[in-house]
């Protein structure tokens, strides 16, 4: 028996019921979250892997406090149920398909959450992410972005905080093929493993929200890059796109950004930004790169986790240290002012930044 609670739905993609997604091992379907307060902090973020080849569900929820970032990991078997969107105490409701959705952390070992997320327009699709190594799709996936409100509250240790007023962040969901799960050690004769080069920047300003994003290869071409504002209230006609520039400081001796320069050409948008750090999250805390809770990767029928970074005492070079999101102030050209964050990753040599080797910082 293959049918599921999905299958009453009109979501198939194939004659197959929902249970089966095509035939890449690596299909993977992700919710994620982050939220700010308006000064940048008290930041947290949260996001739910479904891997239904490998019949595995993980979740990772974090919040940033006096310099540590305390994580949640939970996975368990999928049971090739989609549609239950729960791995240990961590849970999404959808409330309303497009617009708002709750996440609820039941307490484990001091760390307890009920989040509700608004959208402030239709989210937007970002252009398909379509990149091969050789004859191989290292990854071909679907994602939409959306800005919104949030409301709820977080408690660490016993220590309960209310959301400040004014809180805002970014969720997105996205689908398809990204390298998940246990690691292929088959090598592709003559394509070795390329460098990776990914910035990505939804901003919230006051009446409206900016999304930049680029993945450059080595030479700092640009194989997948948008720029797109949706007014508060936007519908999905209304969203406008058009093109950016990014040019990135880095902080000496990792590859964390410092801040950079956004430059524009979109209509409703400032033509040129900067962004300024007011803090930094590491990414390996809902999973990315982490060397123990991997996406995908198999822990039993259920096991769950706490673990607690000190943001000052990580190596910056460490692989698993490599992916940030940096919260930062954003001014523009014009005077006008936003909030949003700025995730990067590179791995290996990147010739604009002066990066030649797999693992360098920067000067």
């Amino acid at each position: 028996m293959v049918l599921s609670r999905g299958d009453e739905f009109p979501l198939h993609q194939t004659a197959e019921p929902v249970a089966y997604s095509g035939t890449d091992r690596n299909f993977y379907d992700r919710y994620f979250f982050n939220g700010y307060a308006p000064d940048g902090s008290g930041f947290f973020a949260a996001a739910l892997g479904v891997y239904p080849h490998l019949d595995v569900i993980d979740a990772h929820f974090n919040v940033v406090r006096d310099g540590v970032q305390h994580c949640i990991h939970a996975s368990r078997e999928l049971g090739m149920e989609r549609m239950d969107l729960i791995a240990g105490p961590i849970r999404i409701e959808i409330v309303e398909p497009l617009q708002a959705l709750r996440l609820v952390v039941d307490d484990f070992d001091g760390i307890s959450a009920d989040l509700t997320f608004s959208g402030r327009a239709h989210p937007i699709e970002e252009p398909r992410f379509t990149h091969r190594i050789g004859p191989r799709a290292f990854m071909d996936y679907t994602r939409m972005t959306q800005n919104g409100r949030y409301a709820g509250w977080i408690d660490v240790d016993g220590d309960r905080r209310d959301l400040a007023e004014g809180t805002t962040g970014t969720r997105d969901r996205s689908w398809g093929v990204r390298p998940v799960g246990t690691r292929d050690l088959q090598p592709m004769p003559g394509h070795p493993l390329p460098g990776f080069f990914w910035q990505w920047t939804p901003i919230n300003f006051e009446n409206g929200s900016l999304f930049f994003h680029v993945n450059n290869d080595s030479h700092g071409r640009a194989w997948n890059t948008r720029a797109a504002w949706a007014e508060d209230g936007s519908e999905a006609s209304e969203l406008r796109e058009g093109h950016g520039g990014m040019r990135t400081r880095l902080t000496a001796r990792t590859r964390w950004p410092s801040g950079g320069t956004l430059s524009l050409a979109l209509p409703g948008a400032p033509e040129q930004v900067t962004l300024e750090p007011l803090g930094r999250f590491q990414m390996k805390g809902l999973g990315y790169t982490h060397p123990e809770w991997g996406h995908g990767l198999y822990h039993g029928p259920i096991k769950v986790a706490r673990e607690d970074i000190d943001l000052a005492s990580i190596d910056p070079l460490q692989p698993e240290n490599l992916h940030v999101q940096i919260p930062v102030r954003v001014t523009g050209n014009a005077g006008e002012e936003g909030i949003g964050v700025f995730e990067q990753l590179i791995i290996g040599p990147f010739s604009p930044l002066g990066l030649d080797e797999f693992l360098d910082g920067a000067a």
